[in-house]
């Protein structure tokens, strides 16, 4: 086994109890619809066996029997009733169209599903979920991932998806999904995450745990991991890290940390073109230029 391997191992074996990977998985269409630039699937998956997910599917209207697709994580923003509505429907800080829009146009199809406690799930709060999780060994981010690893099964069961063509994005939570699971399943060829590449150590610095969500935080991470390591196991896949210098979220030592860290990994690994991070003179949003640089590396690396 590879040291990268290993050590996607123990970061997984962090997450608290988790379901079981082999768990098999159903899914049901339970309605489709066309627009303007995609036809539309609403889906139930049954993939934790505590309860059902829905998600969304959006395919391009080209005439590809098998289209790269993009797994997009959905933010928090306090909004817990938009989930997975935030790629067809967008969000304040996110540019328009939305992103299943943007993404249909250059051929690409989309999942987003709902996580814990947000959109169609939300039956309980974010508060209420992370301490009953944590009475039984799970922990919230751990959930939260596996549905997201296993929404990634999901993908390559279907037909109609390029399984050797699929990346993800986020923004804010949704960041910190696109890097996490990029980092612990390499069938994610090209990660994108907008504002949340967050250096821990630095945020504890900068007195901004306050900041992230409850459901952020997995007992013992820091004694095993920086934010650095974690996204080291990426590498040399395809990653850009998209940033507002004016974000609290993401402490500008930190991402300076970070930037130095990934490119002595990417060099090493002789994919220095591989790693990118850009800033932009904004806080916690997506700006039109950002868009521009997401989907242009979506392009070229996918």
């Amino acid at each position: 086994m590879s040291v990268n391997e290993t050590r996607r191992q123990e970061l997984y074996q962090l997450l608290g109890l988790l379901p079981p990977k082999t768990r098999q998985i159903s899914a049901e269409i339970v309605s489709a619809d066309e627009h303007e630039h995609y036809f539309l699937e609403k889906i139930i998956l049954d993939i934790n066996g505590f309860e059902s997910v829905p998600a969304y599917f959006t395919k391009p209207k080209t005439n590809e029997t098998k289209n790269p697709t993009i797994l997009f994580n959905h933010s928090h923003g306090g909004n817990y009733l938009l989930g997975k509505e935030e790629l067809i429907k967008g969000n304040v800080y996110l540019q328009n169209p939305p992103y299943a829009e943007s993404l249909a146009k250059q051929g690409y199809s989309a999942l987003a599903i709902d996580s814990w406690c947000f959109g169609e799930r939300h039956n309980k709060t974010e508060s209420e979920l992370f301490k009953e999780m944590l009475w039984s060994g799970r922990v919230m981010w751990g959930m939260m991932v596996y549905d997201s690893l296993r929404a990634i099964d999901y993908l390559v069961s279907r037909e109609d998806v390029d399984s050797q063509r699929i990346g993800t994005v986020g923004m804010s939570m949704g960041s910190t999904m696109a890097w996490w699971i990029a980092a612990l399943d390499t069938r994610i060829k090209v990660c994108v995450d907008l504002c949340c590449l967050t250096d821990f150590h630095e945020l504890i610095e900068s007195r901004g745990l306050d900041g992230h969500g409850i459901y952020y935080y997995v007992p013992n991470l820091l004694n095993s991991f920086t934010t650095s390591e974690i996204n080291a196991l990426i590498s040399p896949r395809p990653h850009l890290g998209l940033a507002g210098n004016y974000d609290k979220l993401t402490p500008i030592k930190g991402l300076d940390k970070i930037d130095k860290e990934l490119s002595e990994v990417y060099l090493k690994d002789g994919v220095p073109q591989a790693w990118k991070l850009l800033r932009f003179n904004c806080g916690h949003e997506e700006t039109e230029d950002m868009r521009q640089e997401v989907l242009s590396f979506f392009q070229k690396w996918l």
